[in-house]
């Protein structure tokens, strides 16, 4: 590796200072590094051209921050957790450093992940715009209490109107996230199928959807106010009703660069969703 870079969470102290020492460690020893706050994609993105791998100093939260400047390229990510659960970290502060150089030494393995690909096409005519989720896609209520109407399709088929708060459609990444406090299933993390579920529906189906990686899933926002639309809970966007959002499973992928062997996921899954390390 000849280029990393490094991405922190920007109001975590530890996380700023560890960010920036690390940046300085990968020099020492002859490695071109950057640092910039994971709060700064476009700063980030800037910097990508090169980069063999980035770098993360937080939690989850900073990884999926990192997903939106590192997608769609195969750049992979490897984090330092100064979080809490820590699903998709891989290192302890502790033990930082000694790992980075057996991984700049080109020891460790690929840890793929399925990404969301999502096509927004808003009703005032403005080109389509296209967003990448390692988590998940929210098509919800905006700021006014009130259930919104969403007309599901898949494969252009259609399934249901969602009288809910909104409809969730997440990876197997982002199955012990949102989706899961909503009432969905726990997908295998290598999984690439997709979870499709409402949020608080009422009168309406409830049930959630495990759906295939090669179905395409159609939202259309139906309601008097402004909704919303937020992809890994960073990128939120005001949406107006008839607002289309097209969901499906990207052909490019999220790669993890880790160091320490597979783990059982679901022998770690209990102690991880309780808090416990």
């Amino acid at each position: 590796m000849k280029r990393v870079g490094v991405l922190y969470h920007p109001l975590k102290e530890s996380a700023v200072k560890l960010g920036r020492e690390m940046a300085r460690f990968l020099r020492a020893r002859g490695v071109t590094s950057w640092a910039c706050s994971a709060w700064e994609p476009d700063t980030a993105r800037a910097k990508m051209d090169g980069t063999d791998l980035v770098l993360t100093v937080g939690g989850d939260g900073t990884i999926l921050r990192a997903a939106q400047v590192v997608a769609p390229t195969a750049t992979p990510i490897t984090g330092i957790n100064l979080g809490t659960l820590g699903f998709m970290t891989e290192l302890a502060v502790d033990e930082a450093k000694d790992k980075i150089i057996h991984l700049l030494a080109g020891e460790g393995w690929t840890d793929e992940r399925a990404l969301l690909e999502a096509k927004v096409t808003r009703p005032d005519g403005t080109p389509p715009q296209k967003h990448y989720a390692l988590n998940d896609v929210v098509l919800a209520r905006g700021a006014v209490v009130r259930m919104v109407f969403i007309d599901a399709t898949i494969d252009g088929k259609a399934v249901t109107t969602y009288k809910a708060d909104g409809v969730v459609v997440a990876t197997a990444t982002g199955s012990t996230g949102y989706a899961l406090a909503a009432g969905g299933p726990i997908l295998h993390p290598q999984s690439r199928e997709m979870v499709m579920l409402p949020l608080l529906p009422h009168l309406s189906a409830s049930y959630p959807l495990v759906l295939p990686a090669d179905a395409e899933i159609g939202l259309k926002l139906r309601t008097a106010y402004p909704g919303a639309l937020s992809i890994d809970g960073h990128t939120n966007l005001e949406v107006a009703s008839g607002t289309v959002v097209m969901v499906k499973c990207s052909r490019n992928t999220l790669r993890f660069l880790r160091i320490h062997p597979p783990d059982t996921f679901y022998a770690s899954l209990e102690k991880r969703l309780k808090g416990k390390q």
